[in-house]
């Protein structure tokens, strides 16, 4: 039989980028649809898969990828994006289920939350429960696994949990640290997902999935205190703190924002229990059983400390988010770009002054005013921007769509350009870009771009305003990387 062609969308994303590599050692031949091919590129599995560069929300652009298809793994979501975030994932889901039907797909397989029967549904389970009900009435046989809690390395939810526990040894939480929910870790997750490609054509429905054991939030923290060394978390339950609040809270604490925290929190307060286990009849469990709660937090930290997290939450990309341009593009936006250029030689080799600029960020800061950005993160993290705690997924290595603080890697070739796009609350658009040359004489040079693109009258007011301190800012800056890599030369 010959191997199935799968298509994998979000790819890049946390889930996604776990799973092609298990399906291409299962045997499967591996298509993937992305926006960005860099991103993709990025994986260590980029050589051995279909990269098909295009755009879920455009009908063409789907139903291209689609051909030649056997199982369609749809991974993508909205969550974070603000606004009417369900109408658009319903919108989108609706648009692959018509074009698999299309194109003789064999089998959707989706990846949805827990839906918890008699209780009134957050908006993130409504939405999740709803794309499942546009995929099963596709027409294609599909599988639908409902899971809670995902814990592994990278995982928004396994970070929430982390930097809480960590964080705080004394807290004042709102009731849902009570709710009973299932944690199910990420090598479960991807293991179910490999399997159900292989189910019987006559099966189309939902199964739950869940690790072992059936905990309350409060419980997790309490073990994971344990498993890191940290003493006992004392814990003041109380019934005034709403989602909106403990949102605001989760992303002043947290490297997660409050925009994808509120979605999360308010599903915490639905009970995500599997009520069966009917997934075992076509994906048995592995001779060792499934990995249980603190098995699960032990491999997520040992990745960590071992450089090891492989995808994160914060390096997915969003479906349904708008794209934008690039500071190359001449005319996005109307043509208004303004631009802070500094150039100056460097007594290092380009290898070392780069080694130096791939380091930017998290533990080794910003190198220079290190209050005033950290001022600006926290002015972040008050607007509910990702400030500076989303740190960053590898200390020494960048690729393309790895987050940096509350910048994005936009474009690295990994040797002489850094290109980063703010992530922050702004009225417009701003990209810090950084680049290493010789000069014909063989001396090393380090240009240094600081770009900005207004959105409104807002926007012009804002740049003028800060535009006295870049002198400081951004010259300290260029100036103290540069002193970097000469006294790492030295």
């Amino acid at each position: 039989m010959p191997s199935p062609r799968s298509l994998v969308t979000g790819a890049t994303g946390y889930v996604g980028g776990r799973l092609v590599p298990q399906l291409l050692d299962a045997g499967h031949t591996v298509r993937v649809l992305v926006r960005d091919e860099r991103k993709a590129r990025a994986h260590d599995w980029a050589d051995r898969v279909e990269i098909a560069v295009g755009d879920a929300s455009e009908d063409a652009d789907v139903r291209d990828a689609m051909a030649d298809v056997d199982v369609l793994y749809y991974l993508l979501h909205s969550i974070g994006t603000g606004g009417d975030f369900g109408a658009t994932e319903k919108q989108m889901a609706q648009r692959f289920a018509d074009e698999a039907e299309r194109a003789g797909v064999r089998r959707i397989v989706y990846l949805g939350g827990m839906i918890p029967e008699g209780e009134e549904l957050s908006e993130h389970l409504s939405s999740r429960g709803e794309v499942g009900d546009v995929l099963l009435g596709s027409g294609v046989p599909t599988t639908v696994l409902q899971a809670g809690v995902v814990i592994g390395s990278g995982s928004a939810s396994f970070e929430m949990l982390r930097y809480l526990t960590e964080r705080l040894p004394v807290m004042i939480t709102p009731t849902w640290v009570s709710t009973r929910i299932q944690p199910i870790a990420i090598r479960d997750v991807v293991r179910y997902l490999v399997g159900s490609a292989d189910m019987p054509d006559d099966v189309s429905r939902r199964f739950d999935i869940g690790g072992p054991e059936v905990l309350t939030y409060l419980d997790l923290m309490q073990r994971f205190a344990a498993i890191s060394g940290l003493p006992r978390r004392r814990v003041l339950k109380v019934p005034v703190l709403s989602p909106g609040l403990s949102s605001h809270w989760i992303g002043l604490i947290t490297p997660v924002p409050a925009s994808l925290a509120r979605p999360l929190v308010e599903s915490l307060r639905n009970t995500v229990v599997a009520g069966d286990t009917d997934i075992l009849q076509y994906v048995p469990e592995p001779p060792e059983g499934l990995v249980d709660f603190d098995r699960s937090v032990q491999l997520a930290l040992t990745r960590i400390q071992e450089l090891d997290v492989p995808t994160s939450w914060s390096s997915a990309a969003t479906a349904g988010a708008p794209a934008e341009g690039l500071p190359t593009d001449p005319d996005w936006a109307g043509g208004s770009l303004y631009r802070d250029e500094r150039v100056r030689e460097v007594d290092a080799t380009p290898e070392r002054l780069w080694s130096v600029i791939e380091g930017i960020g998290a533990r080794n800061g910003w190198y220079s005013w290190r209050l005033a950005w950290w001022a600006r993160g926290a002015l972040d993290r008050l607007v509910g921007g990702p400030g500076l705690r989303r740190g960053r997924r590898h200390p020494r290595r960048l690729a393309v769509g790895d987050a940096v603080d509350f910048w994005r890697v936009e474009e690295t070739d990994g040797r002489t350009l850094l290109r980063l796009r703010a992530e922050m609350k702004l009225p417009g658009l701003a990209w810090l870009e950084m680049q290493v040359g010789t000069t014909e004489a063989g001396a090393t040079t380090f240009r240094q771009r600081a770009l900005f693109a207004p959105k409104g009258l807002l926007g012009h007011v804002y740049w003028w305003l800060i535009y006295p301190f870049h002198g400081k800012v951004f010259g300290a800056m260029q100036r103290n990387i540069a002193l970097a890599a000469e006294a790492a030369t030295d």
